[in-house]
């Protein structure tokens, strides 16, 4: 099959929307499909050879966020292009409602068009304000996708119609299979081989005391590291020697401003990190913290601290409590409460029997996340237009001939 995959946001600042498509089409590749995506990227961008760059993105506020997208008139003649060299049998677009490629492609687009809506907002004036507009492009996709039923409320609250929930999806051997780095380890050493406890005692690297992760943007307030700095100081008052590990693009210095200069030193800033170093620090932690505080539809970086067998604490967003099954795979506190992060932190810290459960529960609860599962089912979908398109058009051809009098072959 031949699948083209539309990118919203520019493929050069990492995101989840990025991430969930380029796995997609790598996962399509690897059963034999021929795959390209379009995405906006700077000149200078490394692409793989399956991406096709629809040029540089501007910055526009977002859903809570500021999101690189690209539209335009010189935009929309890359997109008829890329249309018509590809030839697809489906068109799979993401995000089709924000002013990006995918709308432009779902304009210019002719045959099966699959689209996923991975926003969560349910108070969108703007998506409503926009609807007249939205309309005629929406009303060509043949089947749609959300990442989550908040995702899908969304949808059906703004722009009408519904749509399949197939969540988005994590290659869980990798993260699983990671192997630790001690330097980002405790002593405690849980959850690991008798030979890699032993190390400690030889010089192997990790330090006293317990190791907190986060992941995300350091300078975009919904990601939550405001809250987790607030929570740090009680933490730290209890366990002295815990560490937090936070890996992400943004202001250091900004980030740890109201923190109490004697405790900055617990804090260590890892930067940017590579797939597979973000693969061995959520392997690595006691605890991988998540304080988002909205605009969550999903919540990828759970399945993946999940996957690598961390134990998660999670702020209680609708979508995050769905992903932790409602608080069985890993445990949640109240969204912005700093006071309530630091006591659940304290209490999972103090309590290796229950990391342990969260550890087992969680390698046990991704599986459904996998993309052996997810793909078949986005692949399921694929089939089901596609196989409709053909039934369409052979009746077309058969009413044709009947009209005029035309024999089969």
């Amino acid at each position: 099959m031949r699948i083209g995959i539309v990118c919203p946001y520019s493929w050069d600042v990492p995101g989840g929307v990025q991430f969930h498509i380029r796995d997609l089409a790598e996962y399509f590749i690897r059963l034999g499909h021929e795959v390209s995506v379009l995405a906006p990227a700077d000149d200078d961008t490394p692409l793989p050879p399956y991406v096709v760059s629809a040029g540089r993105a501007v910055p526009v506020p977002y859903n809570g966020s500021v999101a690189r997208l690209n539209f335009g008139f010189l935009s929309a003649a890359r997109v008829r292009r890329w249309l018509h060299d590809g030839a697809f049998d489906v068109i799979h677009i993401h995000e089709p409602a924000s002013p990006s490629l995918g709308l432009l492609a779902c304009w210019a687009a002719q045959g099966p068009i699959v689209a996923t809506f991975h926003t969560s907002n349910p108070r969108s004036r703007a998506m409503v304000a926009a609807y007249a507009i939205l309309q005629a492009a929406l009303e060509k996709i043949s089947a749609r996708i959300a990442v989550s039923e908040y995702a899908r409320r969304t949808l059906v609250e703004h722009l009408g119609g519904d749509a399949v929930v197939i969540p988005n999806g994590v290659d869980v051997d990798f993260f699983a299979e990671a192997e630790p780095r001690p330097e980002w380890q405790s002593g405690g050493g849980e959850g690991q081989s008798e030979e890699a406890r032993s190390s400690v005692e030889g010089g192997g690297g990790r330090r006293a005391g317990e190791t907190i992760g986060f992941i995300g943007r350091i300078d975009e307030p919904r990601k939550g590291l405001p809250v987790l700095m607030k929570a740090l100081p009680k933490i730290l008052a209890a366990r002295p020697q815990t560490r937090l590990l936070v890996a992400g693009r943004g202001d250091e210095a900004e980030a740890v401003r109201t923190l109490p200069a004697e405790l900055r030193s617990r804090v260590e800033f890892l930067g940017m990190i590579s797939d597979e170093d973000k693969a061995r620090l959520l392997r690595s932690v006691d605890l991988y913290v998540a304080p988002n505080t909205g605009g969550e539809s999903f919540g990828i970086i759970l399945v993946e601290a999940m996957s690598a067998g961390a134990p998660v604490l999670a702020s209680d967003l609708d979508a995050f409590a769905q992903v932790l099954d409602q608080g069985a795979a890993g445990e949640l506190f109240a969204n912005e409460d700093a006071e309530a992060l630091a006591d659940a932190a304290l209490r999972l810290l103090g309590d290796p029997e229950r990391r342990a459960e969260l550890r087992a529960r969680g390698s046990a609860h991704v599986r459904r996340f996998d993309w052996s599962t997810v793909g078949a089912d986005i692949l399921s979908v694929y089939e089901t237009v596609t196989d409709g398109t053909a039934a369409v058009a052979t009746d077309e051809r058969t009413g044709l001939r009947a009209r005029f009098g035309l024999a089969r072959g």
